[in-house]
């Protein structure tokens, strides 16, 4: 069967993903005090591009769940609450001028690219830094967060990781990229 649009997931996958979120939002109830699953999934079916960019969260192994609610605009806010950096997103550098840049070895994506493609924002630093009150994520690998443009025009882009029970930002040239490394999303739904 044809699917009408490419961001609307078959019902089969929609109700697959649907039981996946619910489970982790039970599993998880300290990173949503106060909400009702029903609540989140009755927005999730009326924004099919939002279900499709979710899913593409999970495929890439973010592991999204619910961390928020913004009451005066009526969105939950979702995050990629995956223990390590997602395993699908990582050897990619920061952005697509970064991965035209390289001459040699060029990782096959680059961050920024591929979460637009997907529908979502990298996390910032202020949101990476929300994420670890929730839990400790990304004890062993790290995670490309939103670069200044003063930085980012000097050719350097940002990283985040927790190790000795504190957030550490670091530098490194935009075009690098490494095994442990890779992205955080939102998704405001």
């Amino acid at each position: 069967m044809k699917r009408k649009n490419s961001n609307d997931l078959p019902l089969e996958q929609k109700e697959e993903l649907l039981t996946v979120l619910k489970d982790r939002f039970e599993k998880n109830v300290n990173r949503h005090k106060g909400m009702e699953w029903e609540n989140v999934k009755a927005k999730l079916e009326t924004n099919k591009e939002k279900l499709w960019s979710l899913n593409e969260m999970e495929k890439t192994g973010g592991e999204p769940d619910v961390i928020d609610y913004d009451e005066e605009n009526d969105v939950f806010i979702f995050y990629d609450c995956s223990t390590e950096s997602p395993k699908g997103r990582r050897s990619v550098c920061y952005d697509r001028e970064a991965l035209e840049s390289r001459k040699k070895h060029k990782p096959d994506n680059s961050a920024m690219h591929m979460a637009s493609s997907m529908g979502i924002e990298i996390l910032t630093e202020v949101q990476y830094r929300e994420l670890q009150e929730l839990g400790d994520f990304d004890k062993k690998t790290s995670s490309w967060v939103q670069t200044p443009t003063d930085i980012r025009e000097l050719g350097g882009a940002i990283f985040c990781d927790f190790r000795y029970g504190h957030v550490f930002v670091y530098h490194n040239g935009a075009e690098s990229y490494y095994a442990a490394r890779g992205f955080r999303g939102s998704l405001r739904v």
